[in-house]
């Protein structure tokens, strides 16, 4: 159980803030619900059950300054998890992403570096869906580094690159 004030991850929004906790008729039945609002965005709200619910399972706890800087500590070790297999390819890298796991992200992050990097040696660009996926799991775990670590988001990659050398 959450509380009100407190930080959690929601799917790949980012960092919210549990604004408070209360009854809501969205369809037939009074259900209680986070009020979930993303930190930095004034103008979107986010209504998730308190009960089980996929919603839920969505959220997760925001890392600590600790846990962020150890993750950070084991970044270089993380293997590559390129699949050829385009259709297979998607399907791994939406389940990272929906899972939320930030050791995965990290994974997927450095693979879908590597992988621009190879093509760009080679005169060619990553492909769209794959930018796409770079760039969620980079929003999604910048975000909650930036948030953890008290910086703006702007400057982790920099933060990042600074711990590992």
């Amino acid at each position: 159980m959450y509380n009100i004030n407190d930080a959690v991850m929601y799917s790949t929004y980012g960092v919210c803030r549990i604004k408070s906790i209360e009854k809501r008729d969205f369809s037939g039945e009074d259900v209680e619900y986070y009020v979930l609002q993303p930190v930095g965005d004034d103008r979107n709200t986010f209504y998730v059950p308190t009960g089980d619910s996929p919603m839920k399972d969505k959220m997760r706890r925001v890392y600590t300054r600790e846990e962020v800087e150890e993750l950070i500590g084991v970044m270089p070790d993380e293997g590559s998890i390129w699949i050829e297999n385009d259709i297979q390819r998607k399907e791994e890298y939406r389940r990272i992403l929906d899972a939320g796991d930030r050791r995965e992200l990290v994974k997927l992050i450095k693979t879908l570096y590597i992988r621009r990097q190879e093509l760009l040696e080679k005169h060619k660009k990553l492909h769209s869906t794959d930018e796409r996926f770079l760039r969620d799991a980079e929003n999604m775990l910048y975000d909650e580094f930036a948030y953890a670590l008290g910086i703006p988001k702007e400057e982790v990659l920099p933060y990042i690159k600074a711990h590992l050398s």
